[in-house]
């Protein structure tokens, strides 16, 4: 595993997720449609997982059975030693859209978060004070949403979803609706949020290169159902270079597995 992670994990104590033998039906227009069977993944403390694969095969079902936004049907998850048995301030969701409500400040989006949490005023306010120079949003307390780039706007987001101190965070496509510089830009960003929060990730992406310049395992995940076809561990130490002859291989050794997958 890579140097960075295994200095995460001895300074923070952030728990793993266990998912076993967990299924997922839905009913659209009145038929079954089996959207994940039988997956089994486990989650190590403190790392970083993307889970990877073709539309449609269940990703973002499973990361929203995760969230506990979802119920599966059959099988169980836990997050550390408890069972996942609905949404918790112990995990946090990042979607691709940022989903700021429009008529609040970025401030007050921020604060909207720590509304179910004990904390006085005046602690919800440095929360949000350290978490704006956390990613770099610093003088843009009172800004709307529509004031934001589509980056700065993210950034907002992971703000909001780090505010009530999640154990997990888990990202639906987070860099999928922006340009190309400003992804890479916040992806490296990204990468020193998690670092210095020390907390469990699990990031939904169609992109490769992405996932194996973020994570420490990938999930191959294949379709109709959804099934764990493959994982592969990232054992390349960080900061990475896109450009690496080894990173290169990964990348074309996924995408050539994924080609497989979709036909």
């Amino acid at each position: 595993m890579a140097q960075a992670t295994a200095v995460a994990h001895e300074r923070f104590a952030s728990p793993g997720i266990n998912v076993a033998h967990v299924s997922k039906s839905f009913l659209v227009n009145g038929a079954t449609v089996e959207a994940l069977r039988d997956i089994n993944l486990v989650v190590e403390p403190g790392s970083f997982t993307s889970l990877i694969g073709p539309s449609g095969c269940g990703k973002s079902t499973l990361l929203r059975l995760i969230a506990g936004l979802e119920t599966a049907d059959g099988g169980r998850i836990h997050v550390g030693d408890g069972p996942v048995r609905g949404p918790g301030l112990d995990r946090g969701v990042v979607f691709q859209d940022h989903r700021l409500f429009p008529w609040l400040s970025v401030e007050r989006n921020i604060l909207l978060s720590l509304r179910r949490t004990a904390h006085s005023e005046a602690h919800k306010r440095k929360i949000v004070r350290d978490l704006l120079t956390l990613v770099g949003l610093t003088g843009f307390e009172h800004a709307q949403p529509h004031q934001l780039s589509g980056g700065m706007a993210q950034r907002a987001a992971i703000a909001r979803a780090l505010a009530p101190h999640p154990d997990i965070l888990l990202l639906d496509e987070p860099f999928g609706a922006l340009d190309s510089l400003t992804r890479t830009r916040l992806q490296n960003e990204f990468l020193r949020i998690w670092e210095h929060e020390g907390i469990t990730m699990v990031m939904v992406t169609h992109d490769v290169e992405e996932a194996v310049f973020l994570s420490d395992r990938i999930a191959i995940i294949e379709p109709r159902p959804g099934r764990v076809r493959r994982l592969l561990d990232v054992q390349f130490d960080r900061p990475r270079r896109r450009s690496d002859p080894a990173f290169v291989a990964l990348k074309e050794e996924i995408l050539a597995d994924l080609n497989t997958v979709e036909q």
